[in-house]
């Protein structure tokens, strides 16, 4: 069970009013919850701690194409991409680490008033079904091939559309074709500081992590 699923689970407890008490009992099942939830509450900090950098990204990629000289392209695309490693790196231990402090006050709270005890201990009996463990476990495993697959049916239709967008937003910004997101430049693609075409670029899709 997700996170967002158990606070939405909340949300519409108190909506229809339901309120409990807190007790020891709870807030040590709320606890037990919290960390079985506590990789889920890590992605999310991760997601939060590179959506700037995401955004900052896409950005310079525009920036990249409009001013920077074509042989000074693909250099300048590494550097940018190496500065948002850099931040990804020293950024998202501490969103990360502060997550993992604020959970128990927060989403711990919202469980310890919103659930009775026995509700507690139902989703934690969920939360900790070996064959729902399983699933989850398997959730990669279930993902790549059918990755692998869309990116292999959807290319065809799909690179085409890709390379119109490129062609027009190159034009958008003055670009010459082949003068700064051709692929024979050996530039980085129009709109970002890496291929926007993504898996659909190239022969074979790859590997899903």
């Amino acid at each position: 069970m997700r996170i967002k699923t158990l606070l939405l689970v909340a949300l519409l407890s108190a909506a229809f009013g339901v309120q409990a008490q807190s007790t020891p009992a709870k807030k040590e099942l709320a606890a037990r919850i919290v960390k079985l939830q506590m990789p889920g509450i890590e992605g999310l900090a991760r997601n939060l701690a590179e959506q700037p950098a995401a955004a900052l990204l896409e950005r310079a990629g525009q920036i990249l194409q409009a001013r920077v000289p074509p042989d000074r392209q693909e250099a300048v695309g590494k550097e940018i991409q190496a500065d948002v490693k850099k931040y990804v790196d020293e950024a998202v231990p501490i969103v990360r680490d502060r997550a993992a402090k604020l959970a128990p006050t927060t989403v711990g709270a919202v469980l310890e008033e919103k659930f009775t005890e026995d509700e507690l201990r139902q989703v934690i009996s969920v939360m900790e079904n070996p064959a729902w463990l399983k699933f989850q476990q398997l959730g990669p495993d279930m993902q790549k091939p059918l990755m692998e697959k869309l990116i292999a049916d959807s290319r065809a239709q799909i690179e085409p559309k890709i390379k119109a967008l490129e062609q027009s937003i190159a034009k958008r910004l003055g670009i010459q074709e082949g003068a700064g997101a051709g692929a024979s430049s050996g530039a980085p693609a129009t709109g970002s500081a890496v291929n926007p075409a993504g898996p659909f670029k190239g022969s074979k899709p790859p590997a899903t992590k």
